[in-house]
C-alpha cells in the first residue's frame, strides 16, 4: 500500500464518523484557538503598553525624592516621604552650565481638595507644576491657553482642566475666563487640555494642572516637590545626563537622596515584564493541547478496537505491520491538522475580534498574528498527532490476523 493509499484510507474513515472526528478535534482546536488568541492579546496588550512609552518619547529623565536600588522601587513607592527634593533644583538642572542637554523640566506635587463651581462640588486631585508641563507630559490645548512661566513664578490662581472633569463639571458651557474654587481659594479656569487617551503616566482628561508655588504654599503648605520630569534634546543623551543631574545633584544635598529613572530604561523594563507573561499565558493555553492529544489517543484506541476485524482480514489479504502503522498514524496526523486548522482561524478570528473592539474604545492597541505561533502552532499539532498516535498505531500494526478475524 502506497502513502497515497493510506492517506485516502485514513481520510475515508475520518469523513464517516464525522460527529466522532469533530469531537476528538475539539480539544485540539480550543488549544490551538487560545495559544493564538492569548499570543495576539499579549502581543496586543504590549503594544497598548509600550506604545504609551514610546508615544510619550524616551527622551525623558525623571528625578525622585529618595534614594533607591536603582533596579528596585524608588522610596516614595514604600510610603517613604521626602522632602529634600525642590524648585530650586528644578532650576539648577535647567541650567546649561550644569546639565547640558535638558531642554524643559517641571517639579510635580499632588494633592487632593474640593473643587466648587455654582452648585457643583466635586472631590478631585490636582497636580501643581511649571510652566514646561504641557511640554513634558507632551499635552495639547482645546481651548485656552496654559499658564506662563511669568504665572508660574508669580503664583498666579490661574487652573488648566483635562476635557473630562471640564465637561463634568461646566457641561456645554465654555469654562474658559469661569471662576471656582479649590479647597476655597479661587482660581480662573484659562485653559482646557485636548482629549487623550488615559495611560500608565496618567489620565489627563481627568487633570486639574495649577502653578507649583500655588499648590505648594497656599494648598499644600509645603516647600519640596514629589518628583522632577525633564525632557532632553535626545535619547541619546541619557546617560550623560543622568551622571550630570547625579553630580549637581550630590554638591547641592551633600548626598544622593535622590532616584534617577528614565523612560527608555523604564520600556526596556515593561517589554520584559510583558513578553514574561505573555508566554506564561501560552503556557497555560498549551495544556489543552496536551489535553486535547489524549483525547485523540483515546479515540484512535476506540478506532483499533472497532477494526480489529478488518485489520485482521487487510492482513490476512498480505497487508504489512508498516502499512497498518502507517494508515494509523497518518489518520491520527489528518486529524490533528484538521483540528489545527480549525482551531487557528478560530483563534484569528476571536483576536481580531478583540483588536477591534478595543480599538473602538479609542485605545491604540494592535492586531498582531505572528506568523512564528502560526508555523509553531502547526508544528505542534502535527507533533501531538505523531506522538499520541504511536499507540494506538503500533496497537493495530501487531494484531494477530488469526486472532483479529476472530474478534468479536
Amino acid at each position: 500500500m502506497t502513502l497515497l493509499d493510506s492517506y485516502k484510507t485514513a481520510t475515508k474513515n475520518l469523513f464517516v464518523n464525522k460527529r466522532r472526528s469533530f469531537l476528538t478535534m475539539l480539544g485540539l482546536i480550543i488549544g490551538i484557538s487560545s495559544v493564538i488568541l492569548v499570543m495576539s492579546a499579549g502581543a496586543g496588550a504590549q503594544s497598548l503598553i509600550t506604545g504609551q512609552v514610546q508615544r510619550r518619547g524616551t527622551d525623558q529623565v525623571v528625578v525622585l525624592a529618595g534614594a533607591s536600588d536603582p533596579n528596585g522601587p524608588p522610596a516614595q513607592a514604600l510610603g517613604i516621604m521626602i522632602v529634600t527634593l525642590t524648585e530650586d533644583d528644578k532650576d539648577a538642572l535647567l541650567n546649561k552650565s550644569n546639565v547640558g542637554h535638558v531642554s524643559y523640566a517641571s517639579g510635580y506635587v499632588t494633592g487632593n481638595g474640593v473643587l466648587k463651581w455654582g452648585n457643583v462640588d466635586r472631590n478631585v486631585t490636582y497636580t501643581g507644576a511649571n510652566a514646561d508641563y504641557d511640554v513634558v507630559e507632551a499635552v495639547s490645548m482645546a481651548d485656552g491657553s496654559f499658564f506662563t512661566e511669568a504665572e508660574a513664578k508669580e503664583g498666579e490662581p490661574v487652573m488648566v482642566l483635562g476635557s473630562q472633569i471640564a465637561e463634568e463639571i461646566f457641561g456645554n458651557q465654555d469654562p474658559v475666563g469661569e471662576r471656582v474654587k479649590l479647597d476655597n481659594k479661587q482660581f480662573r479656569v484659562i485653559g482646557v487640555l485636548a482629549p487623550k487617551e488615559s495611560s500608565i503616566f496618567g489620565d489627563a482628561d481627568n487633570s486639574i494642572v495649577i502653578p507649583l508655588r500655588v499648590a505648594q504654599y497656599e494648598l499644600l503648605g509645603v516647600r519640596h516637590v514629589t518628583f522632577i520630569r525633564m525632557k532632553l534634546e535626545g535619547e541619546q543623551y541619557i546617560d550623560q545626563t543622568e551622571e550630570e543631574i547625579r553630580q549637581v545633584l550630590v554638591d547641592r544635598h551633600g548626598e544622593e537622596d535622590f532616584s534617577i529613572r528614565n523612560t527608555a530604561a523604564a520600556l526596556d523594563i515593561l517589554t520584559t515584564i510583558t513578553n514574561a507573561l505573555k508566554f506564561f499565558l501560552v503556557a497555560i493555553a498549551a495544556i489543552s493541547l496536551f489535553v486535547g492529544g489524549v483525547g485523540i489517543m483515546n479515540i484512535m484506541l476506540i478506532a483499533v478496537e472497532e477494526k480489529t476485524r478488518e485489520v485482521g482480514l487487510r492482513k490476512a489479504l498480505g497487508a504489512t505491520d508498516s502499512d497498518i502503522l502507517r494508515q494509523f498514524l497518518i489518520e491520527t496526523i489528518v486529524l490533528s491538522l484538521l483540528g489545527g486548522l480549525i482551531g487557528l482561524a478560530i483563534g484569528v478570528f476571536l483576536a481580531f475580534l478583540i483588536a477591534k473592539i478595543v480599538q473602538g474604545l479609542g485605545y491604540q492597541y494592535d492586531f498582531i498574528v505572528s506568523p512564528t505561533a502560526v508555523i509553531v502552532s502547526m508544528c505542534i499539532t502535527t507533533l501531538i498527532g505523531l506522538v499520541f498516535g504511536v499507540y494506538p498505531a503500533r496497537k493495530a500494526a501487531r494484531l494477530d490476523p488469526i486472532d483479529a478475524l476472530r474478534y468479536e
